[in-house]
Order: structure tokens, then C-alpha cells, then sequence
């Protein structure tokens, strides 16, 4: 397996990058590869910007800035899954079980009823997203140790807090905050800004190059705290850093873009079944794989019907099923039995 780690590395950034250009064509708006490369070359100073306008709104203003968004968010979600995953040696571990999703949401919702109170989106969806985590981090540790099933039990019931905590903005939000609120949750990239790009790869890039540069300390958590001790390493103090560095960029994502589920579950496992259990290159495969998979759920959301589809209809129709093949694959594992 090592020795087509490589050619299909490369094989999965070649994916990626036609899935943005196939989703860059599709739309309601035809339009050639032609166009799309002009009009690019024309931002780019290498044409002679001669392009049409309505060419120039859809590619630049409206398609590129949601791609782009989708991309980094489904790199963000698959990161965290994996490092979730191998923090707390629990492959059924994403930010939406956990709670990270419900604990931003809740901030994200804070953030549109009460402005003053609180005036970054971003911030504090970040805030509580890491609130939720260690919340349920906490909850679930009992005399030194985290057992998996206890773990996701904690963040169901943490993210049920925090979902009556979003009730409650619901009842107390005005219509138009109560709509901004709902469409939010359901998640989608179809008021993505420029704005949110520059703010989300501001935040998420350097966290994705962070954890990939401290992967190898990731293997030697998932060996168990007597392991990495052993061998040199402070289990708790690498803990808390990949935690939230992971939550950070899953925060900022779930605070642009709403609630996405199941990416985080799903691309770490499809990734170790391409690369293997070493996270030097489950990292960068689970984030490639993310990027394309939610680019792909992106554009079926937005061309399936005449009207756009909330992506997290898409993302839960296949997470689901999924997630009951992984009980049943996993079930030995998980309960000891």
C-alpha cells in the first residue's frame, strides 16, 4: 500500500480538481470551460479582460466564492473527524456527534438575536463550538479514562443542550432573524461572500497545515496515553492543542455555511482504506476527499430541482446509512464483544 500512497494522492487532487471545474459549469447558466478559464485569466491579469458581464457575475461573484467555501468546509469537517477520531481512539467521533455543530449553532444563533451582545459571528461560534467539545470531553472522562460509547453518549446530550438553547433564540428571534436562523441550520453555501472566503481560509488553512504537520503525534495518541507516554509524549497537553485547532476550523466553517453533518464521519474512514492508519497521510487524503465530496454534494444541491436543496438533506441522506454499516462493522470493536 505504501507504494501507491503517492500516485493516489496525486490521483485525489486530480479528482478535486475536476470536480471544481465540473461544478464551476453546472448550473442553470451554461456556460463553456472556455468562459470560465477567461474570465479567471481576467482577475488574474492574463487576458485582455475582455469578458461578458453576466459571465463575470456568475463565475466570479456568485460560483467561485461558493466553491471555494464548500471546498475548505468539507476539508475542515474531514480534518476534524480525523483528528476527533484519533484523539479519542473512537471511530464513530465527528464534530457533529461531538457536539461542535450544535455548540456553534447555538453561538451562530446568539450572534443574530443578540448583536450587541455578541458581535462576531465567527468568534462566537468558535467560543461555544469549543465549549461543546470539552463539555462533552469531560462529562465522558471517569477516573483517567474516555470510554468510546460513553463519549458519544456525551455529546449527544451536550449537543441536545445546546439545540434547546437554539430553541430558545427561535422563540425569542423576530421574523427575519428567525428566518436568517432556519436557513442557516440547514445548512448551504448560497449566500457565500468573498467576505466569508477570505475570513474561512484565514482561519481554516492554517489549522489544516498546523495538523498536518503534528500528525505524527496523532499516531502515537491513537497507540493510548500509556503508549505515548512511553514514548515521550504528553498525551494531554497534544490533546487539548489538536483539539482546538480542530474546533477552530470546524467552528468557522459551521458558522459560514450552517450545519453539515456526516462529512466528518464518513472521509476519515474512506481515507484509511486508501492510505492505510497513518495519519502523516489520512490527513491530507480525508481533506481531499472532503473537498470533493462536498463540492459534489453542492452542486446536486443546487441542480436537482429548481429549487436549491439544503446541502445537509444531501450530506444525511448517504451519512446515515453509512453510519449504521460503520455500528454493524464496528460493533465488535466498539463494545468489547
Amino acid at each position: 500500500m505504501k507504494n501507491f500512497r503517492v500516485p493516489l494522492a496525486v490521483l485525489l487532487a486530480c479528482l478535486l480538481a475536476a470536480a471544481f471545474l465540473m461544478s464551476m459549469l453546472a448550473g442553470e447558466y451554461s456556460m463553456s470551460t472556455k468562459d470560465v478559464f477567461c474570465t479567471l485569466a481576467g482577475h488574474l491579469g492574463l487576458g485582455d479582460g475582455a469578458t461578458q458581464r453576466m459571465h463575470e457575475v456568475i463565475i466570479w461573484r456568485i460560483r467561485l466564492p461558493r466553491l471555494l467555501l464548500a471546498a475548505m468546509t468539507g476539508m475542515a469537517m474531514a480534518i476534524a473527524g480525523t483528528v476527533y477520531q484519533g484523539c479519542f481512539r473512537n471511530p464513530l467521533v465527528e464534530p457533529y456527534i461531538l457536539g461542535v455543530s450544535a455548540g456553534a449553532s447555538c453561538g451562530a444563533a446568539l450572534a443574530i438575536v443578540f448583536p450587541a451582545l455578541f458581535p462576531g459571528g465567527q468568534l462566537t461560534a468558535f467560543l461555544f463550538g469549543m465549549a461543546a467539545v470539552l463539555l462533552s470531553f469531560f462529562l465522558a472522562r471517569n477516573r483517567g479514562e474516555t470510554p468510546p460509547v460513553t463519549l458519544v453518549l456525551s455529546g449527544i446530550i451536550v449537543g441536545s443542550l445546546f439545540s434547546a438553547c437554539i430553541g430558545i433564540m427561535k422563540y425569542l428571534a423576530s421574523d427575519a432573524e428567525l428566518r436568517e436562523i432556519t436557513f442557516w441550520m440547514m445548512g448551504g453555501f448560497h449566500y457565500a461572500t468573498w467576505d466569508d472566503v477570505t475570513v474561512t481560509a484565514g482561519t481554516v488553512l492554517p489549522c489544516l497545515a498546523l495538523l498536518a504537520a503534528m500528525s505524527w503525534k496523532l499516531n502515537l495518541l491513537s497507540l493510548g496515553d500509556e503508549e505515548a507516554r512511553s514514548l515521550g509524549l504528553h498525551p494531554d497537553r497534544v490533546r487539548i492543542v489538536f483539539i482546538i485547532l480542530a474546533t477552530l476550523a470546524a467552528s468557522v466553517c459551521v458558522s459560514s455555511a450552517g450545519i453539515i453533518a456526516w462529512v466528518g464521519l464518513m472521509m476519515p474512514h474512506a481515507a484509511r482504506m486508501m492510505f492505510g492508519p497513518d495519519n502523516r497521510w489520512v490527513i491530507p487524503g480525508s481533506a481531499l476527499l472532503g473537498a470533493a465530496y462536498m463540492l459534489l454534494c453542492d452542486t446536486l444541491a443546487r441542480t436537482l430541482t429548481g429549487t436549491e436543496i439544503p446541502i445537509a438533506i444531501i450530506t444525511s441522506i448517504v451519512g446515515a446509512p453509512y453510519l449504521l454499516w460503520l455500528l454493524r462493522a464496528k460493533g465488535k470493536e466498539l463494545y468489547g464483544s
